[in-house]
């Protein structure tokens, strides 16, 4: 049992400073083919993204839960496991995983945004699960139906307090900061516990140059 641990910081607490930026919009980079300038889109800068790095986390929990079950280890407890005394267990990292991805583009469709609930299921097979099925519903979503969403009004509810976004800034300046925090965290809780992994299998599928 752990003694004397400080209490986790609160959910998505901002600094003094956080909270006094003005809003602005997002910088889109272009990049210049032979026919002119084509954009990279919101699909391409949020979706695609998660789908890679979710993918890796699933590849991430597999080789945990090898390693776990070859040297006779507690799986289980795995899912209890902290990086830090104040941080949150390792559930929570994969739960947050899904909420800055599906629960974003949901959100953002939705127009409101809020904290995750908690699990009602943590244990190892039900966060495999959780990762899968998180792969799954950003696979169902098409480029033009992500790139639709630039522009929409989102209004992120914070106990009483209300911050408005639009959709890229959300995403781009919350969403996917958020998302690569916590599934970074799940990759350094296996590898502290000492599961043989490596900055490939965090960095996972390369997107090369084609033709």
């Amino acid at each position: 049992m752990r003694k004397n641990l400080r209490p986790c910081r609160p959910l998505f607490s901002l600094r003094a400073d956080q909270t006094k930026l003005k809003p602005g919009p997002v910088s889109v980079s272009l990049r210049q083919t032979q026919g002119g300038f084509m954009s990279f889109t919101l699909y391409d800068a949020s979706v695609a993204g998660f789908i890679r790095t979710t993918e890796a986390v699933a590849g991430i929990l597999k080789r945990g839960r090898a390693h776990y079950e070859d040297n006779a280890l507690d799986l289980e407890s795995a899912t209890e496991e902290r990086l830090c005394g104040d941080m949150h267990p390792l559930h929570f990292q994969i739960n947050s995983v899904r909420h800055h991805s599906v629960n974003a583009i949901r959100g953002i469709k939705g127009g409101s945004f809020e904290p995750p609930k908690p699990l009602e299921k943590t244990d190892f097979q039900s966060l495999q699960d959780l990762v899968q099925s998180t792969i799954d519903e950003l696979k169902s979503y098409e480029a033009d139906e992500i790139n639709g969403l630039y522009g929409r009004d989102l209004v992120f509810k914070l106990g009483e307090r209300e911050m408005p976004f639009l959709a890229e800034g959300f995403l781009m300046s919350f969403s996917v900061p958020n998302f690569h925090f916590h599934a970074t965290t799940a990759y350094d809780i296996f590898r502290m516990k000492g599961v043989p992994l490596g900055k490939r299998d965090y960095i996972s599928k390369l997107v090369l140059k084609s033709g």
